[in-house]
Formats: structure tokens, sequence, C-alpha cells
């Protein structure tokens, strides 16, 4: 019974460190270019706007 339970618990905590390992990674490569660009296009339209009231 206690190797069945150090295994269930090693087992456990290896399939969420690997879960949160996926989550970080799809954050870095799928959601954060997607804000930056976001981010990019808002500073843009802000500047263009200041040159329009600016004329």
């Amino acid at each position: 019974m206690r190797k069945f339970a150090t295994g269930f618990l090693s087992g456990t905590v290896a399939t969420a460190a690997l879960v949160a390992g996926l989550v970080m990674g799809v954050k870095k490569k799928v959601i954060d270019p997607i804000d930056q660009q976001e981010s990019k296009i808002d500073e843009n339209r802000k500047k263009a706007q200041r040159k329009r009231i600016a004329r």
C-alpha cells in the first residue's frame, strides 16, 4: 500500500508539473504575441489620432 501511495503522489506531482509547463508554454507562444500586437496597434492608433488633431 505504501508503494502505491508514493507512486500515486509522485505521478500526480509530475502530471501537475507537466500541465503547468504546457500552460506556460502556450501562454508564451500564443497569448503574449497577440497581446503585444494589440498593444502595438493601439499605440499606432493613438499616434495617428494625435497627428490628426495637430493639423
